[in-house]
Parts: structure tokens; sequence; C-alpha cells
């Protein structure tokens, strides 16, 4: 059995102090089901807002700048489920959970209106 490991690029979760740096930090979106999947995008910030951690970044020719949950991105590295499924499973046994309880509140009438989680 072989076994093959990816080492990605880890973006600091913390400000520089070194000031006047010409190279800037970029980014590409991994989740498998976003449609800006496999586009990378020049870091504009990163924090932990809404109960988890996430990126923003401008598209091009944008002037709106959007965030991302972090763990749909290369930043930090790969997923740790992601590497364990192997491709054996495609969704996070916490997504489906919330899936679950999206299904029931719709169907009882409290949810009229779903948005995108971009």
């Amino acid at each position: 059995m072989r076994t093959e490991f990816r080492f990605r690029r880890v973006v600091s979760r913390t400000p520089s102090t070194t000031g006047g740096r010409s190279d800037s930090q970029r980014f590409r979106v991994t989740h498998p089901f976003h449609p800006l999947s496999g586009r990378e995008f020049e870091l504009v910030g990163f924090a932990h807002t809404w109960g988890e951690y996430r990126v923003f970044f401008q598209e091009p020719g944008q002037t709106r700048v959007r965030s991302l949950p972090a763990t749909w991105t290369d930043v930090g590295g790969p997923d740790p489920f992601l590497v364990l499924s192997a491709g054996s499973a495609y969704f996070r046994p916490e997504d489906l959970l919330r899936l679950a309880l999206l299904v029931i509140e719709v169907q009882e009438g409290r949810v009229n209106r779903i948005m995108p989680h971009t």
C-alpha cells in the first residue's frame, strides 16, 4: 500500500510585523462543490468570525470583499477528514447533521428562504 503526503504552504494567522513586503499571500479554493473551486485569490484577511475561521478576499475587478470558511481553502493545510477518508466519503458527518436539521426546519415551515453560504 502506497501512502502519498501533500504539503501545503500555511498562511500565517498573525499579522506580519516586517512591513514593506512585496509578496502577497494567496490561497486556493479547494471545496469540490464550490463554484470558485480551483481558483486562486489574494488573501485580504483571516479572522475567526461567525463561529469559524474565515479567509477574506476580493475577486479581480470587484470592490466587494467576500469571505469563505478557511476549511474550504488550502489555508492551514489539508482537511484531516478528507485525508483520512481518502475519497471514500464525500460529506463530513457534521455537514450531514446540519443538512438534516435544515431539511427538518424547511418541512416544519420554520425556514422560507435558503441562502448560499459563501
